[in-house]
């Protein structure tokens, strides 16, 4: 274990978490499939916007007020609360990346305490990692409901560096979002940006100490030792 981090944070929705099938949940309700993406985008606007108001809120609640609203603007023919609900339970059903098993497998092997820090609720990073037979690689699953604010505040990392009986120097923070690297650097975690998709990174942001195509590349990068890929999900 050569990186001067003890403790990795993993993001949960999509970073771990494969969200394209929340495609499919809109489009069973009678909406176009893309408002996924604008419905998640538009969750964390007004969850970071009320962080930075000195508020905090759920996930849950702030993702259902939404679809409420983008589900009136679509005119979708089903009843608007069931639709909210069948939408929302696809949170919970949802599965890992390809990589994701196999990264964690060996980081965990290679001596690192591995953590997850989700905006969204502990409960629903327990059910992905348990369905996926990776849980018991975890330390802790924590939340931002349980801190001062949502990631990317400062608040929300130290958070977890409390719990985690640590130095936010001692973390490193592994997500796919600028964003949550952003926060992250500024909150003193060393930070690791998977980039699946080949896109630029935001100059506006500040850059990740390591960037790599898949989970199963950061040992390696780390100066770990990696382990062949078994192909479980």
């Amino acid at each position: 274990m050569n990186s001067t981090a003890s403790v990795v944070v993993f993001d949960v929705n999509e970073t771990l978490s494969d969200m394209a099938p929340m495609g499919e949940r809109f489009a069973e309700v009678g909406a176009p499939a893309q408002v996924a993406k604008l419905w998640f985008a538009t969750l964390l606007r007004d969850g970071f916007a009320l962080t930075a108001a000195g508020g905090n809120g759920t996930f849950a609640e702030i993702g259902a007020e939404v679809l409420r609203g983008l589900l009136a603007d679509t005119g979708t023919g089903t009843d608007r609360e069931v639709a909210v609900e069948h939408v929302m339970a696809g949170m919970a059903g949802l599965g890992l990346h390809p990589d994701v098993a196999d990264g964690v497998r060996a980081l965990r092997a290679a001596g690192y305490r591995l953590v997850t820090l989700s905006n969204g609720a502990a409960r629903v990073a327990e059910e992905l990692l348990a369905s996926a037979g990776i849980r018991d690689r975890f330390e802790r699953l924590l939340s931002v409901e349980d801190a001062a604010g949502w990631k990317p505040a400062r608040a929300a990392y130290h958070h977890a560096a409390s719990a985690c009986a640590t130095d936010p120097g001692q973390m490193l923070l592994v997500a796919v979002h600028p964003w949550d690297i952003h926060g992250a650097a500024a909150a003193g975690l060393r930070t690791a940006w998977i980039n699946r998709d080949g896109a630029n990174y935001p100059n506006y942001f500040t850059s990740p100490d390591y960037t790599v195509a898949s989970l199963r590349e950061l040992p390696e990068a780390l100066g770990a030792p990696t382990a062949p890929a078994t192909g479980r999900r």
